[in-house]
């Protein structure tokens, strides 16, 4: 699941042997993933070497497709857990914080994830 210099072309370099996803599938999901990012983020945090916290828009539209892709990942991917928790931008805007999680032996899966993420964020700002 990582990504070249363009910012949005995956590739499976960091997918670990224990994810079931088909071979063929990899970079499609990495694209959803991509997709909501570039959309959706608003801050990346993270706050240990096996933990990623994600603040997205609050719009439920976005929360459903976190959610789905969540389940999704989980099912190929057992070792991700994601947890979901309302969160706010400011005072009045409100958020959905996701928090991403991994044993240490996958570190490295959520160190891409994490680049996946500040590389979309970063190349969807103005020009």
């Amino acid at each position: 699941m990582d990504i070249t210099d363009t910012g949005r072309t995956p590739g499976p370099s960091f997918v670990p042997d224990a994810c079931t996803l088909p071979t063929a599938e990899q970079p499609l999901r990495v694209t959803e993933f991509a997709d909501m990012f570039a959309t959706a983020v608003h801050r990346i945090v993270r706050t240990s070497a096996t933990e990623l916290h994600l603040i997205l828009d609050g719009y439920p539209a976005t929360e459903a497709t976190a959610r789905e892709l969540a389940a999704r990942e989980t099912d190929c991917c057992s070792f991700f857990t994601f947890t979901f928790h309302p969160a706010r931008v400011g005072h009045a805007v409100r958020a959905l914080e996701v928090t991403v999680t991994v044993p240490a032996a996958h570190v490295a899966v959520l160190d891409g994830l994490q680049h996946l993420a500040e590389t979309v964020v970063k190349g969807s700002g103005p020009a």
